[in-house]
């Protein structure tokens, strides 16, 4: 990864503020990064604001800067894809996984880790236990251990307590922020 991109994974880590994730088995091959909250909102309607990506993944962390151009196909190989301009897309990752209502596994090497040839698997879970309703995102990478992944782990963590918070926020008040 070029020093570009660490640079301004390092500003995003600094500028997002405190995670509320775990992050645990963290070394230069692989890191694991979990969320998990209670949702004032019914498993419905947390399954409904997990399938609308566009609405809650924000716009800073996108290639083109437009949350707007990412659309995610629901079903098992289906694309979580980006497209702009003339002819510019990226794939983000790839669906390996629906359970509606209950779960969505996407293999996605998220940003910066695409050019490292990691691998990472984010799987994004609601639960009802108690009367209660559950959210979950669970995001595992693994890679060569030259790969460094202990180094971008903080930074990778501190992108996606942005799109936690911006996902339960849409699934508890249909608004993202």
């Amino acid at each position: 990864m070029n020093r570009i991109a660490i640079s301004f994974l390092l500003c995003v880590a600094a500028l997002a503020g405190p995670s509320l994730a775990e992050t645990s088995n963290v070394s230069p091959a692989g890191f694991i990064i979990t969320f998990r909250e209670e949702a004032k909102a019914t498993p419905d309607e947390v399954w409904q604001a997990i399938v609308q990506l566009p609405r809650w993944w924000s716009d800073a962390h996108t290639y083109s800067g437009k949350a707007s151009n990412l659309s995610l196909e629901t079903l098992a190989g289906g694309c979580w894809c980006e497209r702009w301009g003339e002819g510019q897309s990226a794939q983000h990752g790839r669906v390996i996984l629906v359970q509606p209502g209950r779960v969505i596994r996407i293999n996605a090497s998220l940003g910066p880790l695409q050019e490292l040839a990691v691998n990472g698997v984010l799987t994004i879970v609601t639960s009802a236990q108690e009367g209660k309703t559950f959210l979950r995102l669970t995001y595992r990478v693994s890679a060569n251990a030259d790969a460094g992944l202990d180094k971008l782990a903080p930074a990778v963590d501190q992108v996606l307590v942005v799109q936690y918070r911006r996902l339960k926020s849409l699934a508890e008040s249909g608004k993202p922020e």
